[in-house]
């Protein structure tokens, strides 16, 4: 559904028939109808679905608790609080609450960005290690909240070159995950088929159905062709005998989050790590902000919009760590969906929320998701991280590439691939040294940022 096609007037002409004028369209704070609301606020959820809940499930399965797993209860938690408290987190957005919330339609989900710091975190721990993650990750979030008030004077530190090279290290880092998963798995948890040509084969109907979606389809059918694709690589696998709908059977009907379900355990470099984060995922809150407000609204954010976005990251992601969830941000990908639809109501947004909120205090919704063969989901990942990677080249090309930034940048991914892809060359540091240093992410984003401000030549600042 477009609201250019369906919804909208000339601008200046009066609403009828349940149209709106150019101005209402543009205005945040307009209702354009439960008729027009409730579909537009499905199709965000749409959009979002799948990318808010795989970091969920590479955390649950890095850790070991995943798919396959003797008991997934855990897992199916962490899905459930993934949904529920992005759509809580989404409301600080789009409602607001005092100095929380930009009161715009940002669609809020589970962070990417903190995949490669949480990764080595949990790597073969189990869900003991979870304490530690969750309990950074409210400090994280709490640091992140504080540097929302600063947030207009740390962004000359990080301009597209540093932020485009971030992006770039987390689709690089992450890469490798979704290739396990299209092959069958993780090759240290011994499954017998992996590699077998029948995972690829429903890994390719995955990527195959939403490449085919994302250039022929239209509307809602590009909107959600990742979730499609996977529909369609589910539905190929039930068909090979290769699902079980025992999992939803077997799960309750309502299921309600308890603070610190994980437990409360202290890591240094788990908190290091989330608060250095923090910075990377601010600069991300205020690209989303800026491109809504520029690119839907025809006007530049203001301080307080900007700050109140930044606020409710931090916010969100404390409040749902304590409940065992992951870190949150605003999601890109919804940005360009208000865009598509021409329609910036953040009340649109707020039913969206509601119906993510329904869906996490549903478990059978987390257990139908555990149903899925790790080889669609791989699928569903390749796109997805692909997809990240792309964003980076596309931040990339207005870089002007000097020599200075050429070193600067190639110093920055030579050590950050480097030390990821041969952890034991830091085998003999402190561990909280030897996580972060190996996270890939974290020492390409310093190096760049203190050679950046080091080095001469740097431009000044607008």
């Amino acid at each position: 559904m477009t609201a250019s096609s369906a919804t909208m007037t000339d601008h200046g002409t009066a609403p009828h028939n349940g149209m709106m004028t150019t101005d209402q369209a543009r205005d945040p704070d307009y209702f354009p109808g439960l008729a027009i609301a409730i579909p537009l606020g499905i199709q965000h959820v749409l959009a979002m679905f799948v990318s808010n809940l795989t970091p969920a499930i590479i955390v649950a399965g890095a850790a070991g608790f995943g798919f396959g797993s003797p008991d997934p209860s855990a897992m199916i938690y962490m899905i459930q609080m993934a949904m529920l408290f992005a759509g809580i987190a989404t409301l600080l957005q789009t409602l607001g609450a005092g100095p929380v919330g930009a009161r715009l339609p940002i669609v809020q989900g589970t962070s990417f960005a903190f995949l490669p710091v949480m990764i080595p975190i949990v790597a073969g721990r189990g869900v003991e290690a979870m304490a530690e993650l969750t309990t950074a990750a409210i400090i994280g979030g709490l640091f992140h909240t504080g540097l929302s008030v600063f947030v207009g004077r740390i962004r000359f530190a990080l301009p597209p070159m540093v932020t485009g090279l971030v992006v770039l290290m987390i689709g690089l880092s992450l890469m490798r995950v979704g290739i396990q998963y299209a092959a069958g798995g993780v090759p240290a948890q011994g499954t017998p088929a992996y590699g077998a040509g029948t995972s690829w084969l429903l890994a390719a109907i995955v990527v195959a159905t939403t490449l085919g979606l994302s250039f022929f389809g239209r509307g809602i059918w590009s909107t959600a062709a990742v979730l499609l694709g996977l529909l369609a690589g589910y539905a190929a696998a039930a068909l090979m005998g290769r699902v079980s709908l025992a999992p939803v059977a077997d799960a309750g009907w309502i299921m309600l989050p308890m603070p610190f379900h994980f437990g409360f355990a202290l890591s240094a470099a788990a908190v290091m790590g989330f608060c250095l984060m923090g910075f990377i995922s601010a600069i991300e809150s205020i690209g989303a902000v800026s491109a809504i407000c520029e690119g839907s609204a025809g006007r530049p954010a203001t301080d307080r919009e900007l700050v109140g976005a930044t606020c409710a990251d931090g916010v969100g992601t404390a409040l749902a760590a304590t409940f065992g969830a992951m870190p949150n941000t605003s999601f890109s990908q919804n940005v360009g969906l208000i865009a598509i639809t021409g329609v910036m109501s953040r009340h649109v947004v707020t039913i969206g929320a509601l119906f993510l909120i329904l869906c996490g205090l549903a478990p059978k919704v987390g257990a139908a998701i555990t149903t899925i063969p790790i080889e669609v989901l791989g699928g569903g990942v390749i796109v997805m991280f692909g997809m990240v990677a792309s964003a980076a080249v596309s931040i990339l090309s207005g870089v002007e590439w000097s020599q200075r930034n050429m070193l600067i940048f190639g110093v920055a991914l030579s050590l950050g691939i480097g030390l990821e892809l041969e952890p034991d060359a830091v085998g003999h540091l402190p561990e909280t040294a030897r996580i972060m240093l190996t996270s890939g992410v974290l020492p390409a984003a310093l190096v760049a940022v203190v050679l950046n401000l080091a080095m001469p030549g740097r431009p000044k600042a607008a």
